[in-house]
């Protein structure tokens, strides 16, 4: 696969790293390691400088940088075991959704996520990440699978919105995704929530109802994505920057009115530059989560799910 083009915020660090590569080509017959190195302190200083002060838009743009880890890249690496279950029963499988059983820790658990491509082929069988009905039928399934033999549900967001074609409202994209909301509201097994990418609208809402809401750091979460607020409001995607900032999607935004419970910190650089330092943390942070939430009841636990919804929203003026 092609490197992936540098954002425009990264456009500082690339260039000197492109002197580094230059001045390494040079080190067999001059000895300028010292300058190398100190050059390379100045990359990170800059990195870390640059990823302290994003923008809400550039946030977004991390989020959906092609090399983030996706879904299968957390089941493979965080979990033992992982097996793949496929098909709602109904209908047929859907690949923008994917789920299956594993181990990490002492628990047994089911990963239920949203799934993207990595280029032009698998993009399209995964159908960029977004889903159709049968992928929430296929994830309701699932759920239920969890409860029955009293497993705790992780499921991973990350999807642009779920499918609007005309096809998938055929078949009752809203439906399926409202007897989500209804079954996970309800689930009588622990639920935690991750956000590792994008979280838009309710395709990301249908499996993201939860216990525990978990938001990596350069990730985002949202009613409706910047461009299609910005189409709405301005007629126009040239607005979408104000649209991001006017949203408040970030991880911080939402920790803030107590939507997302716990921010994942990520590597500078966002993850895609150290995902084996992510897939390391992310299990440990895991298998903290689910040590609290197996110690409550499922009475408690749905009680206290619901009315963590219900805080959701509400206005005292």
């Amino acid at each position: 696969m092609a490197s992936t083009p540098p954002l425009d915020f990264e456009r500082p660090v690339v260039e000197l790293e492109q002197k580094i590569l230059e001045m390494r080509a040079l080190s067999d017959t001059l000895d300028i390691q010292p300058q190398i190195d100190e050059l390379q302190a100045q990359i990170e200083k800059l990195r870390a400088e640059i990823y302290r002060n994003l923008t809400r838009w550039q946030r977004v743009q991390i989020a959906r940088h092609p090399e983030r880890p996706y879904t299968l890249d957390y089941a493979t690496h965080c979990f033992e075991d992982f097996v793949e279950l496929h098909g709602d029963r109904t209908f047929r499988d859907d690949p923008a959704i994917v789920g299956g059983l594993a181990s990490i820790g002492s628990n047994r658990v089911m990963i239920v996520g949203h799934q993207k491509g990595r280029d032009t082929k698998t993009n399209l069988y995964r159908n960029f990440g977004m889903p159709n009905p049968e992928g929430y039928r296929k994830a309701h399934r699932l759920f239920l699978l969890a409860e029955k033999f009293s497993l705790p549900v992780v499921c991973f967001l990350d999807t642009p919105g779920a499918y609007p074609g005309i096809e998938a409202e055929e078949r009752g994209q809203a439906e399926a995704i409202a007897q989500n909301l209804l079954l996970m509201s309800k689930l009588k097994t622990p639920i935690l929530i991750i956000v590792i990418g994008e979280g838009a609208s309710g395709g990301a809402l249908g499996i993201g109802i939860g216990d525990r809401i978990l938001m990596l750091e350069n990730a985002w979460y949202s009613v409706i994505a910047p461009e299609s607020c910005s189409s709405i409001l301005w007629r126009s995607w040239d607005y979408k920057e104000q649209a991001a900032e006017a949203l408040k999607l970030t991880a911080d935004d939402l920790v803030g009115v107590g939507i997302v419970d716990r921010i994942v910190q990520e590597p500078i650089g966002g993850v895609q530059r150290a995902p084996q330092q992510m897939f390391e943390q992310m299990r440990s942070i895991i298998i903290e989560e689910l040590g609290s939430l197996t110690a409550i009841d499922h009475d408690t636990l749905v009680r206290n799910r619901r009315e963590k919804f219900y805080r959701m929203g509400v206005w005292t003026g």
